[in-house]
């Protein structure tokens, strides 16, 4: 073999070794992200093919935040909503809105699991509200699968918060009042 076939045979095989460290700490930075994140990274790399499916909620099952803290203000007993946040622990953990239940996330199978075990000793006829608050709801990982499987469980009374942005700054900064812990 000349010296010019084993040059372009070693480049070949660094090459090779360089792209598959490539791909690895891709994958690796990947996997490192949070459920949210990958899906904000998801839909940026397919941004130009990625169409969002229309929202599972009409407009009459949209509560505002300013419309559930004047709910919340006027509701007593049977009559306050059940509200359940189907975010991140940790988020929830932070600040939720007042007498919400945790169960999620519902962007994993575990916490969609925890929520339709929870929602099954749940009157159908409840006035249940619906959360996640870690982002807009065109990229939130939690909001749709959470309305989803509550509105599949047949919940008639079934409407979803809408935060434009998050929780954060949509209520906390607004000074809605809020809970923390669990």
């Amino acid at each position: 073999m000349n010296l010019s076939a084993k040059f372009d045979s070693h480049a070949a095989r660094v090459s090779g070794a360089v792209l598959a460290f490539g791909i690895i700490a891709i994958a690796g930075t990947y996997l490192a992200l949070s459920p949210a994140e990958r899906v904000m990274a998801d839909r940026s790399a397919a941004s130009s093919q990625w169409a969002l499916p229309p929202d599972p909620w009409t407009s009459a099952q949209i509560v505002t935040p300013a419309a559930l803290v004047k709910e919340l203000a006027n509701a007593k007993g049977a009559n306050r909503p059940v509200i359940v946040c189907a975010g991140f622990r940790v988020l929830f953990y932070g600040a939720h809105v007042p007498g919400a239940v945790f169960h999620g996330p519902a962007a994993h199978v575990d916490g969609l699991d925890d929520l339709r075990k929870w929602a099954q000793g749940i009157p159908r006829s409840t006035n249940l509200i619906v959360y996640c608050g870690c982002c807009p709801p065109d990229h939130c990982p939690n909001i749709r699968p959470a309305f989803e499987t509550l509105r599949s469980m047949g919940f008639q009374h079934l409407r979803v918060l809408v935060l434009p942005n998050s929780l954060a700054k949509d209520w906390v900064e607004l000074g809605y009042p809020v809970e923390k812990g669990m």
